[in-house]
């Protein structure tokens, strides 16, 4: 969801730039839910308010919602098929290999400098190495990302994800 959401959002629609993108998949994917809800409310916000959110969750959620409810009446009586269980496999390794592109576009947007790299290898090596949960390790990003920003602001650095006005 998050490429096709940006190529949609930023791309073709030209709604938000991709530096702000960015700073709304970090937020959609540290709260709960769907990221493609969380991302579309945002973006519906920022572009109509309280509406647009509104208008962009109905837009994102109702098709969904009545595919799954289809494919799960569907898969309730296909589900023991030998095929389908093999065919299952494959969507499970196609979806890892989603996963890490929509990494690797946001990596590109995110990792503007050494500080950000080091930042990003440090949350990698306490999530698999020290088996960190991720809630610590966001709250964390946040906070560091706020002083990071507070120490620019004060030091006259314009920030790359600043909002253009």
């Amino acid at each position: 969801m998050i490429p096709l959401i940006e190529r949609e959002v930023v791309e073709k629609k030209k709604w938000v730039d991709k530096e702000i993108i960015v700073d709304i998949f970090a937020v959609s994917e540290s709260l709960p839910g769907a990221i493609a809800l969380n991302s579309s409310a945002f973006v519906g916000y920022s572009i109509c308010g309280i509406p647009g959110t509104v208008a962009a969750l109905l837009g994102n959620f109702t098709p969904s919602m009545l595919i799954v409810l289809t494919l799960v009446a569907l898969f309730e009586q296909i589900s023991s098929n030998p095929v389908i269980k093999s065919a299952l496999k494959g969507v499970y390794a196609t979806i890892v290999g989603l996963i890490c592109y929509a990494g690797y576009k946001i990596g590109k947007t995110a990792l503007k400098d050494k500080l950000s790299i080091v930042i990003m290898l440090t949350a990698l090596v306490l999530t698999t190495l020290l088996s960190i949960k991720p809630i610590p390790i966001i709250l964390g990003g946040v906070i560091l990302g706020a002083i990071l920003s507070s120490v620019k602001t004060t030091r006259g650095i314009k920030n790359k994800t600043d909002i253009k006005k």
